[in-house]
C-alpha cells in the first residue's frame, strides 16, 4: 500500500491509534479471564480509567452468561470523570484524576467497607487499571485529604516518573500498596489488571492495592528529597511513621490472592505492528517501555526518522511507555502533546513524514475533563504552516503550551473517553517521495 498524500499519512496513523486502543478494551479480553462464580457473593471492586467498562463487562458475564442471582453480586466502581458506564448493580462513581477529589474519597471508603464485609466463600474481584491511584483515595491516619491533594500536585509537577509517584502515594494510603488485600481476608481475592506502566509491575499498576509492595518508607522519603518537594508537615510525619510501611510478600493477606495481567501496552503495540507490516512498511518497534523527558525523546525519534528517510526506507517507528514533562511554563498540555510539539521543529522540511502521539485512555494532561485531548498529529509541513499562521512552535514549547499550539493548528487528537488505558502510543511514518 502506497500512501499518496499527507492526509493519507495522517489517516493511517489515526487508524494505528484506534487499533492500539481497541486491542486493550475490556470487552476484547475480560470475559475469558473471569473466575467461576463462588459459593458466596461476587464483590466487584474496580478502579481506574477502565473501571466502568471492566465492571460492566464483568456484570454481564456473571448475571447473563452464568445466570448468577442478582443478590449475589455487589460492588463499586470508580473511574475518572466522564469515564463512567451504565452498570446495573455495581455502584458507578466518577472521580477526579490526576488530582483526587471527594468522590474518590467516597469510592475508596465504600470499597474498603465492602472488602471488610467479605466472608469465606465470597470472591472479591478487584479490577484495576491506570488511574486507580488517583481514583482510590484513602489517606493514612493523620494525613488529611488536602494533604494528599498537595502531594499529588507536587509529584505531578516535579517530573517524577510513575513508579516514584506511586511509591510515595502507597505509603500515605489505607488502600494502596497491598492494603486492600488485608481488608478482604478471609475471602478469595482475584485481581485482574490492565497495565499502563513500563514493565507491567503489579505493584505499580494502580499502586498495587492487592499485591505485596517491595517499596519502602525510606524510598518514599528519598523521592521527596530527590525532587526537593515542599510538602505539608503531616506528610513528613507520616513518611517517618513505621506504621505506614506497606505489607511485604510474607504477609498472610496474600495467601488467598491471585493476580492476572490482562492487557499490556506490549499487546497493543504488537497489534499496531501487525497493521504496519500488513500495509507494506518496515516496522521499527522501540518497545512498550520508553521513558524520559518528552521533548528529548522526540528529538531522538526524529533523528531515527531522518536516518530511515536517508536510507530510502518505507517504515513506521512505533513506541509505547510513559514520558514525563518537567513544567517550567504556564501553558497546558501533556507528555504526548509536548512530544508532538517537539517533533514540529525536528521533522520540519521532511515531506511524506508524519507522526502521532496519544494516550490510549483518550486524555493527555489537561484539566481533568473527559474532553481533554489525547495527543496530537504532526507532519513535516507543520512548522511552515504554523509560521504562516503567525505561530512560533519553539515559544509554545518553552511555555509548555502544547494544547494551545495544537488547538490553533487544528491538530489535536480528540477521541474522547476510550474506557481503557495501556499508556502512550506513538508512531512516526516515513513514506518514500
Amino acid at each position: 500500500m502506497m500512501v499518496e498524500t499527507k492526509n493519507d499519512l495522517r489517516a493511517f496513523l489515526a487508524a494505528l491509534y484506534r487499533i492500539a486502543v481497541e486491542t486493550a478494551h475490556p470487552a476484547a479480553f475480560l470475559p475469558r479471564l473471569l473466575p467461576a462464580a463462588p459459593s458466596g457473593r461476587v464483590i466487584i471492586l474496580a478502579a481506574g480509567k477502565a473501571a466502568g467498562s471492566m465492571a460492566e463487562t464483568a456484570e454481564n458475564y456473571y448475571l447473563d452468561r452464568l445466570a448468577l442471582p442478582a443478590e449475589r453480586l455487589c460492588g463499586v466502581a470508580v473511574a475518572r470523570h466522564g469515564y463512567g458506564r451504565p452498570t446495573r448493580i455495581v455502584s458507578m462513581i466518577e472521580a477526579g484524576h490526576p488530582v483526587p477529589d471527594a468522590a474518590g474519597l467516597k469510592a475508596a471508603e465504600r470499597a474498603i467497607e465492602l472488602a471488610d464485609d467479605a466472608n469465606a466463600g465470597d470472591l472479591v474481584l478487584v479490577l484495576v487499571s491506570g488511574g486507580a491511584s488517583a481514583n482510590w483515595i484513602a489517606p493514612a491516619s493523620g494525613v488529611s485529604f488536602a494533604d494528599k491533594q498537595a502531594v499529588t500536585r507536587a509529584l505531578l509537577r516535579s517530573g517524577a516518573h510513575i513508579g516514584e509517584i506511586n511509591t510515595v502515594r502507597k505509603h500515605l494510603s489505607r488502600i494502596k500498596g497491598g492494603r486492600l488485600a488485608r481488608h478482604a481476608v478471609p475471602a478469595s481475592i482475584v485481581t485482574i489488571a490492565i497495565s499502563d506502566v513500563p514493565g507491567d509491575d503489579p505493584a505499580v499498576i494502580g499502586s498495587g492495592p492487592t499485591v505485596p509492595d517491595p517499596s519502602t518508607l525510606a524510598e518514599a522519603r528519598a523521592i521527596v528529597g530527590k525532587y526537593k518537594l515542599v510538602l505539608p508537615p503531616a506528610i513528613a510525619t507520616a513518611l517517618n511513621n513505621a506504621a505506614n510501611e506497606s505489607p511485604k510478600p510474607n504477609d498472610p493477606a496474600f495467601a488467598g490472592s491471585r493476580f492476572v495481567l490482562a492487557a499490556r501496552p506490549a499487546d497493543s503495540l504488537q497489534a499496531a505492528a501487525e497493521a504496519v507490516r500488513s500495509a507494506g512498511y518496515d516496522c521499527i518497534s522501540l518497545g512498550p517501555d520508553v521513558e524520559g523527558e518528552a521533548r528529548e525523546v522526540a528529538l531522538a525519534h526524529a533523528a531515527m526518522a531522518r536516518d530511515l528517510r536517508a536510507q530510502g526506507r518505507r517504515a513506521v517507528i512505533i513506541s509505547g511507555g510513559e514520558l514525563t514533562v518537567t513544567i517550567r511554563g504556564r501553558g497546558e498540555g501533556g507528555p504526548n502533546q509536548e512530544y508532538a510539539l517537539a517533533l514540529v521543529g525536528a521533522l520540519a522540511g521532511m515531506p511524506h513524514v508524519a507522526a502521532i502521539a496519544g494516550d490510549t485512555d483518550g486524555t493527555d494532561g489537561g484539566g481533568g475533563a473527559a474532553t481533554d485531548p489525547a495527543g496530537a498529529i504532526v507532519d513535516g509541513d507543520s512548522q511552515a504552516r504554523a509560521r504562516a499562521l503567525g505561530l512560533d512552535p519553539a515559544a509554545f514549547l518553552a511555555n509548555n503550551d502544547s494544547t494551545g499550539f495544537f488547538a490553533k493548528m487544528g491538530d489535536l487528537l480528540e477521541p474522547g473517553p476510550t474506557y481503557t488505558n495501556v499508556n502512550d502510543f506513538r508512531a512516526i511514518v516515513i513514506e518514500r517521495p
